[in-house]
């Protein structure tokens, strides 16, 4: 009987990778087409007034729903991570989340006014958590502890989460500008139906071990798990759907993950199932964890400051014609396709050679905070004063930081997780970004052209000195994390 070679060690391979990163890389594709397509046009969705197709929803409220959603989304990882290390496996969540989604865009198309934003919304945070966690473990599992290929792997799979994310607001806004917004909505239903229609054909051929149940939940213990598991959606959908304290969602969410979090913490470093190497490595990711936690409270606001600046500030004024807001979405993605290759043939090359994970996360954050610096020569203009190649050179160090961190992150995730929480330590990560995401809309509440200097300042500062103070605890770090860069 012939033995099947490794996944990671196959002879066939797609841009020196695993074979099956490409289905992968192509579900995420669409995925993140509708995800972000939405994502480009739904603030100026709630706050555009009903004369320009919107719901005329104060700024500061629309600014709160936006970064609760967008917590939400990373929030409900927890979700769909335990649903595939207790009940049904990797793969299978991932395909369930992406028809939820799905359905969840197919909701704000064809839904008028807040029904269709709390339907909509709800749908897809809780899907699009599922898809997160589970895709990012799936790409794990074609790379064993030791390749080198694995942040190569990662940065080729963010490639195509770009990709995605470049397209969709570029559609989707030109969409919303010549049809309406409703348009804008149904076309990213569509590209989300594509995704799942490819990775149905194909999906057959991932590794065995992403339908595998890690740590099967005793039949005994279901009726109680499944209560909790459909509890964690009532408070997902409660906080999404309170709309009389919508101004207040995005703290509402900040709490949530940060309890999710500590619980987290709790449960698997209290595990009798997670050996003491284990147990250090975990230990190892909680610096991390509130670096990352810090660098997606800033870069998450390309969704509500960043979004406003566009609309009030930005020149987009292109020989005549004006851009639609949702386009600088797509500036940060252009960047990722064209870097993305760079840092993954960088780190490649470098191999065993390359900066420590702590080191790479410390760089990111201070990047972060250096791009909200820059903002500060452009403080104090007036309407459309702000050039667009200014804000794009400000994206572009957005992007760099990113790359030091998020499929960095992603990697360390898996190479860290203990057997038995192999998808929840990945959602252990976006509960951080849950974190950071829900903060910027919380911070984006004290955004106001008048106070730009103190804004943009008082953010950078502190990220870089959160990134520095990361950098010294690199030594200690590596240690913990047990031979594991």
């Amino acid at each position: 009987m012939a033995i099947d070679a490794p996944v990671g060690h196959s002879g066939k391979t797609f841009f020196g990778q695993p074979r099956p990163l490409a289905n992968l890389f192509g579900v995420e594709l669409w995925e993140r087409f509708s995800f972000y397509g939405m994502q480009g046009i739904l603030l100026i969705y709630l706050y555009y007034p009903a004369a320009e197709g919107g719901l005329g929803i104060d700024q500061g409220t629309a600014t709160s729903i936006v970064g609760a959603y967008g917590g939400a989304v990373y929030l409900s990882t927890v979700l769909g991570a335990w649903a595939a290390d207790r009940l049904f496996g990797s793969e299978r969540v991932l395909f369930l989340s992406a028809v939820l989604v799905m359905f969840g865009h197919i909701a704000l198309a064809l839904l008028s006014g807040t029904l269709g934003v709390c339907v909509g919304l709800v749908l897809i945070a809780i899907g699009s958590g599922g898809v997160k966690a589970n895709a990012t473990s799936l790409v794990g599992t074609l790379y064993d502890e030791h390749d080198d290929r694995r942040d190569a792997g990662f940065s080729l799979f963010y490639l195509g989460v770009n990709l995605g994310a470049l397209a969709g607001p570029l559609l989707t806004g030109l969409l919303q500008e010549t049809a309406g917004f409703h348009y804008g909505f149904g076309l990213a239903a569509v590209g989300l139906a594509i995704g799942l229609t490819q990775y149905t054909l194909s999906r057959r051929n991932l590794p065995g071990e992403g339908r595998e149940v890690p740590n099967p939940l005793p039949a005994s213990r279901l009726p109680v798990a499944v209560g909790v598991l459909f509890g964690g959606i009532a408070v997902i959908v409660l906080s999404a759907s309170t709309w009389m304290s919508a101004d207040r969602l995005s703290t509402v969410v900040v709490v949530l993950s940060v309890v999710a979090a500590t619980a987290y913490f709790a449960v698997i470093l209290s595990s009798p199932r997670v050996s003491p190497r284990e147990r250090r490595r975990v230990l190892a990711f909680l610096p991390m964890f509130l670096a990352s936690a810090a660098f997606w409270s800033l870069y998450q606001q390309q969704f509500t400051v960043v979004t406003i600046y566009s609309d009030e500030r930005l020149d987009r004024d292109l020989g005549g014609w004006e851009m639609p807001v949702s386009w600088v979405q797509s500036i940060n993605p252009v960047f990722i396709i064209v870097l993305s290759g760079v840092f993954a043939a960088l780190w490649t090359r470098l191999g065993d050679r390359q900066p420590s994970s702590p080191v790479k996360f410390a760089a990111g954050t201070v990047l972060m905070g250096v791009a909200f610096l820059l903002f500060l020569p452009l403080a104090g203009g007036g309407p459309h004063s702000a050039p667009l190649l200014a804000l794009a050179g400000i994206l572009l160090v957005f992007t760099v930081a990113e790359l030091l961190l998020s499929p960095v992150g992603l990697s360390l995730t898996t190479k860290l997780a203990p057997h038995a929480f192999q998808t929840q330590m990945v959602a252990l990560f976006f509960l951080s970004v849950a974190l950071g995401t829900a903060a910027s809309g919380t911070l984006a509440r004290f955004y106001s052209a008048d106070h730009e200097t103190a804004y943009f300042g008082i953010l950078g500062a502190v990220a870089i000195v959160l990134g520095v103070a990361l950098a010294a605890a690199g030594r200690p770090i590596s240690r913990l994390m047990g031979g594991v860069r």
